[in-house]
């Protein structure tokens, strides 16, 4: 099938769709011009908030070949940066760091102020002259990359053209809004590097299908039959995932996590999962919540950053730790599952795939949604 045939077949009513042809997961160009359309214009999840606690801290990543600066401003504020010299494009920060003056290029020395104005040139135009009539230094600060932090995750536009943060993402804002309190980082957060397209990770997070047999622990008190799916109507359709209604909280003796405040009695025992499309986990409960960033690191790699946050900023230390290693033994479980697709993504001719239609719909509308905007 020709491309754009291929994305129509992906957005057909889920019982006769096929899913994203094999291009999309192992052809470099294919996933380049995917990664232009979706990662860079799209609102996309690139760190958490918590990596940068303390005005001045500054950290650079890579994104999706974009080389970026984030950091925390001296009024507090979290920005984002493209992290190059408005000069001769030099990276200005190669390892996280306390901004304690300025942002000072390693190579000629200009220097840009926490907000980005470029704020000294140094012998610009001759030496012992740090000004030149001939250049407007108003013009060249750095330049900034739209950015929005929701539950502490920093989102990024790199195109600057996708409608605004909440417009783009209301749905998801909505239905979790009994959360909307603050979040404390428990400092645990560990990575996972996985051999697969970050939307095979997507994919396999959005359903419950394969939890009695991936997750057998999980299941053996959380069954696939106790499972929702969680599927936006909305003209965006920017998320989907699945629910529990036998969430379990963990306990060491009468020890147990602080709830969040004010939560209605659904939440006693609810507990749900979402894909903020397009690259970011998040899973909430009543005592504890995390965040998971897919990091592209090559059309068949991708690190999966998780972060793990509690109501209050006081808990029981030793059960976090034991929080910590539940959800990465749960994460690990699924590492053989996506790599197994990346590795299957090589059958020539394999046509992407079909669903479920009983079991697959949080699957097919992330499918839907890439085609969507590749088509567009």
């Amino acid at each position: 099938m020709k491309d754009l045939d291929a994305l129509a077949a992906v957005r057909q009513p889920i019982g006769r769709a096929h899913g994203l042809p094999n291009a999309h997961y192992t052809d470099p160009a294919t996933v380049a011009a995917e990664t232009a359309a979706i990662l860079h214009g799209q609102w996309a999840g690139l760190a958490v908030a918590s990596q940068v606690p303390e005005p001045g801290d500054a950290i650079p990543l890579d994104f999706a070949g974009a080389p970026l600066l984030l950091l925390r401003d001296r009024e507090g504020a979290v920005r984002v940066f493209q992290n190059v010299c408005r000069h001769r494009g030099m990276i200005l920060v190669a390892e996280p760091k306390r901004i304690e003056g300025a942002i000072r290029c390693p190579y000629h020395s200009w220097c840009y102020s926490t907000t980005g104005k470029l704020v000294a040139t140094p012998h610009i135009g001759g030496p012992g002259r740090n000004s030149d009539a001939r250049l407007d230094r108003d013009t060249l600060g750095l330049v900034e990359v739209p950015s929005h932090v929701w539950r502490d995750v920093v989102f990024v536009n790199l195109d600057g053209n996708a409608p605004p943060f909440e417009t783009a993402n209301a749905a998801a804002i909505a239905r979790w809004a009994e959360f909307d309190q603050p979040l404390h980082h428990d400092g645990r957060s560990f990575t996972l590097d996985v051999a697969c397209n970050w939307k095979l990770a997507v994919e396999n997070y959005c359903e419950s299908y394969h939890l009695p047999w991936i997750h057998p622990g999980l299941n053996a008190y959380s069954r696939l039959e106790d499972h929702y799916h969680i599927e936006d109507d909305g003209p965006e359709a920017s998320h989907s995932g699945q629910g529990t209604l036998v969430y379990r909280q963990l306990r060491d003796g009468a020890t147990h996590f602080p709830d969040f405040a004010g939560l209605s009695p659904k939440w006693d025992e609810a507990a749900e999962y979402l894909s903020v499309f397009p690259n970011v986990l998040m899973g909430t409960h009543r005592d504890h919540a995390y965040a998971i960033i897919l990091q592209p690191v090559a059309h068949d790699r991708t690190a999966e950053h998780v972060h793990i946050y509690y109501g209050t900023p006081e808990f029981d230390a030793d059960l976090a730790d034991r929080n910590t290693a539940l959800w990465r033994g749960v994460f690990e479980e699924d590492v053989f599952v996506v790599e197994g697709m990346q590795r299957g993504r090589g059958a020539p001719g394999f046509d992407g795939g079909r669903f479920s239609p009983a079991m697959d719909g949080p699957t097919h509308r992330f499918h839907a949604w890439v085609a969507r905007h590749l088509g567009a």
